[in-house]
C-alpha cells in the first residue's frame, strides 16, 4: 500500500522524508515533521493519524523515538494493522509493523533512518531504498525523491502508484512540504514540482521568511 522513508543529516540538522502509495493523498495521511521534534510516518491498512501526531508531540516534549512509538503503539487493540516509523531530534529511529500488514510489509531502521513498506512487491524494494541512500553527489531533497524512484523500479506498490510526497525541515531553510495527491505518475511530478521551487520568484522568496536559526526574519523595511 505505501512506502516511505524518513532521514536525519547530523552535521546539517536536516530531517528529511519521502513517501508514495498506490491511495490518494499519501503526504496529508503519512508524513509529519517538526524541525524541533523529528519525522514520523504513519500508514499501513488502517492508518492511525494519532500515532503520527501523539510521536510527534512526546517527541517534541523529548521521549525518545522508541519510547513514544512503544507508548502509542501497546494501548492500541488495532495495532495489527497499523505501520509506524519516527526519528527524534537526536536522529534515534524506531519502527512498528502490525502483525496484520499486508505483505509484503516490514520496516528496517538504523542510525538517522527508518525505512518501511507494506503491501509490498517483496524485501528487494526496501533493500533498493536503503541502497538508494547511499550516495553524496546530490541534494538531500533530490535524494529522497532517487529512492522513491528506486522503490517503484524493485517493484513498489503492488497496485500501482497514484499519490507522492517529499518533506525536508532544514534549520536555515524554510520547510519544503511538496503532496502530489493524484496522479497516475506520482513521483515524476513530485521530481518536477521540486525543481520548480528551486527556480525564481518563489526560491528567491524564501529567503525572506522564518526559519530556525532566525525566527523573526522578514524583508528588509526601506528606511
Amino acid at each position: 500500500m505505501t512506502f516511505s522513508i524518513l532521514t536525519f543529516d547530523k552535521k546539517t540538522g536536516t530531517f528529511a522524508a519521502a513517501a508514495a502509495t498506490g491511495s490518494l493523498c499519501v503526504g496529508g495521511w503519512v508524513l509529519r515533521g517538526d524541525i524541533e521534534s523529528g519525522l514520523v510516518a504513519s500508514q499501513g491498512t488502517a492508518p492511525s493519524t494519532f500515532w503520527r501526531d501523539n510521536v510527534l508531540r512526546a517527541m517534541h516534549q523529548g521521549q525518545s523515538a522508541k519510547e513514544a512509538v512503544e507508548a502509542v503503539t501497546k494501548s492500541d487493540p488495532g495495532r495489527r494493522h497499523r505501520q509506524l516509523t519516527a526519528l527524534d531530534r537526536q536522529g534515534r529511529a524506531q519502527g512498528f509493523t502490525g502483525a496484520g500488514s499486508v505483505a509484503f510489509a516490514n520496516h528496517v531502521t538504523g542510525p538517522g533512518i527508518a525505512i518501511a513498506g507494506n503491501m509490498l512487491e517483496g524485501p528487494e524494494v526496501l533493500e533498493a531504498m536503503m541502497s538508494a541512500t547511499r550516495t553524496d553527489d546530490i541534494s538531500i531533497a533530490e535524494r529522497m525523491l532517487r529512492v522513491l524512484s528506486a522503490a517503484k523500479q524493485a517493484g513498489g506498490d503492488s497496485r500501482g502508484l497514484l499519490s507522492a510526497a517529499l518533506l525536508v525541515l532544514t534549520p536555515d531553510r524554510p520547510p519544503l512540504d511538496l503532496r502530489i495527491d493524484h496522479s497516475d505518475d506520482p513521483i515524476s511530478e513530485l521530481e518536477s514540482l521540486y525543481h520548480r521551487t528551486r527556480q525564481s520568484p518563489y526560491f528567491d522568496w524564501l529567503s525572506e521568511v522564518p526559519v530556525l536559526l532566525d525566527k523573526t526574519r522578514a524583508p528588509e523595511q526601506a528606511l
